[in-house]
């Protein structure tokens, strides 16, 4: 169960970006049954990839179950994490163009999962015949649009600091279950991965989240994230 905070006049409340949201929360039953129906599921194992870096765009990915995380890496080879997809998410682009494009990310799949491939001239097609599904389906790519910028602008005006509290707060509220001490992220992320969320070192996650144990803002269950003061983290990426 994703947490999600509500507002009061004493407490506070996310961004709608921030708030994940699944493509069948837009689509009706029938138009969701008509993007299923365009869908061949495939099963692939952790460890594999769905697709790399050159690779040309003609297809998306529907997660049905596991975990697959979106990567890139700059010619210095720097990575970057850029996002974590779970059940209920679209992996790849559609910009509805017919120029051909090449992705600049790979996605990793680190559980085993189960997707349903749709090609993107097939999701035209469907798009031609349906009025109402193309606009639900639109509908939800401009979701997704915010919030992606509202990422973005998470890393570009804050500092690592608040870039690092907003993460925390986003993981919290898209994979949190509430807990004892707070609230649980469930996914494990290593030091690295949430420098590689920030475009920053291991080292300074490391001193980061120290910190903020020591302060009782965070804590620890098998390696996983608890976030034990989450108003703290909106005072330090200024989401108030």
């Amino acid at each position: 169960m994703a947490i999600m905070l509500q507002q009061s006049n004493q407490g506070y409340s996310f961004n709608i970006d921030s708030i994940k949201k699944s493509v069948i929360q837009f689509l009706s039953t029938e138009n969701f049954d008509k993007l299923q129906g365009i869908m061949r599921t495939k099963k692939i194992a952790a460890g594999h990839h769905l697709f790399w870096e050159g690779e040309q765009m003609d297809k998306l990915y529907y997660v049905q179950s596991g975990r697959v995380k979106l990567r890139t890496s700059t010619e210095s080879g720097k990575e970057f994490l850029l996002s974590i997809k779970e059940e209920g998410s679209i992996l790849g682009e559609f910009l509805g163009i017919n120029d051909e494009l090449y992705y600049d990310y790979r996605a990793e799949v680190t559980e085993d999962s189960e997707v349903g491939v749709i090609l993107l001239k097939d999701l035209k097609k469907l798009m031609y015949e349906f009025g109402s599904f193309a606009v639900e389906f639109m509908s939800w790519l401009g979701w997704m649009h915010r919030a992606t910028q509202s990422k973005l602008n998470d890393l570009l005006f804050n500092d690592k600091t608040g870039a690092l509290a907003s993460t925390l707060v986003r993981l919290a509220t898209n994979n949190g279950v509430k807990c004892a001490d707070g609230i649980l992220i469930t996914i494990e992320l290593t030091n690295k991965e949430y420098g590689d969320y920030i475009g920053t070192s291991r080292e300074s996650v490391n001193r980061i989240l120290n910190g903020w144990k020591r302060e009782g803002i965070i804590d620890y269950i098998d390696r996983k994230v608890v976030v034990c003061n989450i108003e703290k983290l909106y005072e330090i990426c200024e989401c108030l």
